[in-house]
């Protein structure tokens, strides 16, 4: 009887992400840290996607948090913590990926491409893998402005108002972000003889 009350106890929904935003607004940390237990996974997967494996990501992860958990009283609805939760990170991670061609430009940093290993089934036939391997190279070389506004869209699923939102830009930067992606793009499967 215990285990079916405890099991039962398990299948209730928590707390509304609107419920705890307020507590965590009025400084319950048991609030935040709710909010960051139902989030960090989404998050925590975001920020691998735009950076790919990498050191940066979990701090990259904290520095959303801390920053949303600073700012929560500018959120004007708070069942939209996870949507404008994204957007901090991805705003966030442009400006990481900023830093990083910067300091490559400047001979401080290496260019580090993402590992297809960690990103690719080990079923891949070589061909496969070797034309993933080129995008991911051509994705690296790419403004992180251009590279971001792509991943969200390619890797992500979103439509480009979605994307204006996170990036916090308008559609139409959105759309030439995602064109000058797309070309690239584009190029390089003509070069490589893919199927474009």
């Amino acid at each position: 009887m215990a285990q079916a009350k405890t099991s039962q106890l398990h299948a209730l929904p928590g707390p509304t992400d609107t419920t705890l935003v307020l507590a965590a607004r009025s400084g319950e940390k048991w609030a935040q840290e709710a909010l960051f237990k139902r989030h960090a996974r989404t998050v925590n997967g975001l920020a691998y996607r735009l950076l790919g494996r990498d050191e940066e990501v979990d701090d990259l992860v904290q520095e959303a948090f801390l920053a949303a958990f600073r700012s929560l009283d500018r959120l004007e609805n708070p069942q939209a913590f996870s949507a404008w939760l994204c957007s901090i990170l991805v705003r966030t991670a442009h400006k990481t990926l900023r830093r990083r061609a910067m300091l490559t430009r400047l001979g401080l940093r290496r260019s580090a491409p993402i590992d297809p290993d960690v990103v690719m089934s080990r079923n891949v036939p070589p061909d496969v893998r070797a034309e993933l391997e080129a995008i991911y190279s051509l994705l690296d070389r790419m403004r992180p402005e251009v590279r971001v506004a792509l991943i969200l869209q390619r890797v992500e699923g979103l439509s480009v108002p979605e994307i204006a939102e996170r990036m916090a830009l308008s559609v139409s930067t959105v759309k030439r972000r995602l064109a000058v992606a797309e070309r690239r793009l584009e190029q390089y499967l003509k070069q490589s003889g893919g199927v474009s």
